[in-house]
């Protein structure tokens, strides 16, 4: 998603998949498909049973490989409880999807697939235009995110840049990309683009509302990304966002940087909402929204914490030695956070 936005990148994978089954079915080819998700909703994480459900009808044929990415596995399987419940809805995840072994399966909807494609494609626009046309952007994340400072952690297998000192996007991994906006509560790679998008849909025919409860109701894969969404933006926090804002020193761009993604935060609650026909951020799921809601009042002291620490171990004027003593505080506040956010990258 880092590079074409949520909504493009979760699109193209499904077109993919699709093709790629066509392929190997042609040819009398076993196939099994590997996802690789990550944490984060940006990085193809959230509920497996959904994340299954989702993937392309004929595509799931008895098998499914998938990474659990390493606190994920923490999470969900360190407890003999949790570890039960999770094989368990993998399993039936993995049986309700591989249909297509016992019985016909119907493609998706042609109607909902020109819609998805209108979709994706305001929102990669959406998206690029503030990652790749909006002056000033890549210094704010290096600013208002703890990503340099995520890099001194040494964990993952690979660096957080494919080229040392190298500022560009291009050289940025996409695993430090989600892990940095997540920090900062921004949460941006898992949304951004999508209200813009539903809204260029629907404003001027007001039926086309109708046709997305239709997809959501009707297409698990939409309703899957939808309720990712919904999750993504609830961990979001635009008031806390807007402090580490104030750590960029050229104040007036990252303010304007940061209206901008606000305006498409409050815009994508909105418009998802209207897309699900609901009322609340992920109130057909109210036990995760009593889970989150319970972390809040432990994040919020945490991040108020780590921009302190960010401002004093980037202060210019301290020793270096006394710079080293802010540092062990910062990177317990990252990994305090990840826990708290249950997500990196």
């Amino acid at each position: 998603c880092k590079d074409g936005g949520i909504l493009a990148s979760s699109w193209s994978l499904y077109q993919a998949q699709t093709r790629i089954i066509e392929i190997t079915n042609e040819r009398n080819i076993g196939c099994r498909l590997f996802h690789g998700r990550g944490g984060t909703i940006g990085r193809g994480g959230g509920p497996t049973h959904e994340a299954i459900l989702s993937q392309p009808p004929g595509t799931v044929q008895g098998r499914i490989k998938f990474t659990e990415q390493g606190e994920m596995v923490s999470y969900k399987y360190s407890n003999r409880e949790t570890a039960v419940y999770e094989l368990g809805v993998g399993v039936t995840g993995l049986l309700k999807a591989s249909k297509s072994l016992v019985a016909p399966v119907r493609g998706a909807d042609p109607r909902h697939v020109e819609i998805m494609e209108h979709l994706a494609a305001t929102g990669e626009k959406t998206y690029r235009k503030l990652v790749d046309e909006t002056p000033g952007l890549l210094d704010y994340f290096y600013e208002a995110t703890p990503v340099n400072e995520i890099a001194l952690l040494n964990i993952g297998s690979r660096p957080s840049h494919r080229k040392k000192k190298d500022r560009s996007k291009s050289s940025i991994r996409a695993i430090p990309w989600v892990f940095g906006w997540a920090q900062s509560r921004h949460t941006m790679p898992a949304w951004y683009g999508i209200g813009t998008a539903l809204r260029q849909w629907h404003e001027s025919q007001a039926e086309r509302i109708e046709e997305l409860h239709r997809m959501y109701v009707e297409w698990p894969y939409f309703r899957a990304l939808l309720s990712n969404t919904q999750m993504s933006l609830f961990k979001a926090d635009m008031q806390i966002a807007r402090e580490y804002m104030e750590l960029c020193s050229d104040r007036e761009t990252a303010g304007r940087i940061f209206d901008m993604i606000k305006a498409e935060y409050e815009l994508t609650v909105e418009q998802t909402l209207i897309a699900a026909d609901c009322r609340e951020l992920i109130e057909e799921n109210p036990t995760l929204a009593l889970s989150l809601t319970r972390r809040n009042p432990y994040l919020d002291p945490l991040s108020h914490i780590q921009i302190t620490l960010l401002r004093r171990y980037r202060d210019p004027e301290l020793e270096e030695e006394e710079k080293q003593s802010w540092l062990s505080p910062l990177l317990r506040s990252i990994n305090a956070i990840a826990a708290g956010m249950r997500n990196t990258g």
